[in-house]
């Protein structure tokens, strides 16, 4: 086997749109996967019952769209994506529910009293959602190009996270939806940082949509994938990287791995204050997650909520600011906030014929070693009675399983980084530029450099941007774009 010019240490979607946008640049590359399969957090398989399909980690994906590595890839030219209008909802007891429609104006339309507020807390977002994306899909430490959106953006999340939080608002709706969506960083809550990122998810909703890949999330690291290979690149699956020592002759190493599998693989090549402040990294609290297979669909208390791929179950804002704190505190909640998919609503290859797959996840304290399956089935049949009678089968994972699943998942933690205020800014360092190492050649390229977790491919597409310029001397970055056929 030949050397390439580039390496890439792991193969979820980071690590793959790094691969692609070496590929594309003409660099020989080679992909190493510790797993059998590729993907990271974005694998499907039947983890039930045969002919239901799971998605393992991720499985709605507002970056998507607004990507702006999806963007120059053309994702959506080469997966089928369903976007309900529907983006999320948030049931609460007694049959009310919150409901976020891709329609700014109808989600407001829904809101009462509160309809006002959230026109006024979102619009102006929404209405700048490409300026937002660009500024927060990169390092912080940058001029931005739309200040006046920028401050906008900043003003609303320094309100929403702080004690002011409830100022806005005179009912329990809006805020619940709300808090639904700020409560995805696993932080307590009001806080800054998991605000701005909720915020983001907010405003994406109203511009974009939450999409869903037709198939399950494994389609999108499939077709990078492809691309890879398409354009001469090499995936070894089955193959962990433990040392720098075991690679071959290469210009470039990328490492789609955590900060601290970063150090442990290069170990002491790095120098010693960079090795002290990855082992400083800091990593979150987790997640417990169960898979369902269910005989027909869920049958939530209101119906319009079938309308929808994503909920967030829990009760109001402030038993889901509870929740949250009790997690920060080590505790397992006893109400938990729960977030649940349910892509057979809207994709019918995921289950057999008038069966469903159901996804659904808790946070949990980093390291728990508790199954939550009767804790995500009580929540979930608080507010669809008759849930449990129609599960045939279910499948868990612990937080504990989940780092074993993935080692860059340290203690359960799906951000491979905590997100709060120190690591929005030191991700993994402080640095206009914190993908590159000082080890010549070598690159961070995971969700411990900006801009954080979700399936976008933004740090392995930063990184290996870095990596032409700095090794191979192009400054002129590759064409993304799908590959056309010539017309006869």
């Amino acid at each position: 086997m030949t050397s390439p010019d580039a390496i890439v240490i792991g193969s979820g979607p980071n690590g793959l749109a790094a691969a692609v946008t070496l590929a594309r640049a003409g660099v020989s590359v080679r992909v190493y996967e510790r797993d059998d399969t590729i993907g990271g957090g974005s694998r499907t398989s039947e983890v039930t019952l045969p002919g239901f399909r799971h998605d393992i980690c991720s499985a709605v994906h507002p970056m998507a769209y607004a990507s702006g590595f999806f963007q120059q890839f053309g994702l959506v030219d080469r997966l089928d994506f369903v976007t309900p209008e529907l983006a999320y909802g948030h049931p609460l007891d007694g049959g009310g529910a919150g409901l976020a429609w891709r329609s700014l104006e109808r989600t407001a339309d829904g809101l009462g009293p509160d309809g006002r507020a959230w026109r006024q807390l979102l619009a102006p977002l929404s209405e700048n959602a490409d300026a937002i994306g660009e500024f927060t899909a990169s390092s912080l430490f940058r001029v931005p190009r739309h200040p006046i959106a920028l401050a906008r953006f900043g003003l609303r999340a320094l309100e929403q996270g702080s004690p002011l939080w409830n100022a806005r608002w005179r009912g329990e709706i809006a805020p619940a939806l709300l808090t639904g969506v700020l409560a995805h960083a696993i932080r307590p809550l009001p806080t800054l940082a998991p605000t701005a990122a909720g915020l983001v998810l907010a405003t994406y909703a109203h511009a974009y949509g939450w999409p869903i890949p037709v198939g399950g999330s494994q389609g999108i690291v499939d077709v990078m994938a492809a691309d890879v290979i398409a354009h001469g690149g090499e995936i070894v699956t089955g193959h962990e990287v433990t040392s720098l020592r075991e690679l071959p002759p290469t210009r470039a190493v990328l490492f789609d791995t955590s900060a601290h599998g970063l150090e442990r693989i290069a170990g002491n090549r790095l120098p010693t204050g960079y090795r002290r402040a990855l082992s400083r990294f800091s990593f979150g609290n987790a997640v417990a997650k169960v898979d369902y297979a269910l005989s027909g669909p869920v049958p939530w208390t209101n119906a319009e909520l079938a309308q929808t791929g994503t909920l967030h179950l829990g009760g109001t804002r402030a038993d889901i600011a509870r929740a949250e704190r009790d997690v920060a505190q080590g505790r397992h909640p006893e109400n938990p906030y729960v977030l649940v998919s349910q892509p057979s609503s809207f994709d019918p290859t995921r289950a057999p014929e008038g069966k469903h797959t159901l996804w659904a996840y808790t946070h949990v304290p980093a390291g728990s070693t508790e199954d939550r399956t009767d804790a995500i089935t009580r929540q979930i049949e608080r507010f669809a009675p008759g849930f449990r009678d129609l599960i045939l089968a279910s499948a868990s994972k612990t937080a504990v399983d989940y780092q074993q699943y993935n080692p860059n998942y340290v203690g359960g933690d799906i951000a491979a980084g905590d997100v709060d205020i120190r690591q929005l800014l030191a991700r993994p360092v402080v640095s206009a530029q914190p993908w590159r190492t000082p080890l010549e050649g070598v690159y961070l390229c995971s969700s411990s450099t900006p801009p954080g977790p979700g399936v976008h491919g933004l740090p392995g597409w930063s990184a290996a941007l870095l990596a032409l310029h700095d090794v191979f001397g192009l400054t002129t970055p590759p064409s993304l774009a799908p590959d056309r056929s010539p017309e006869p």
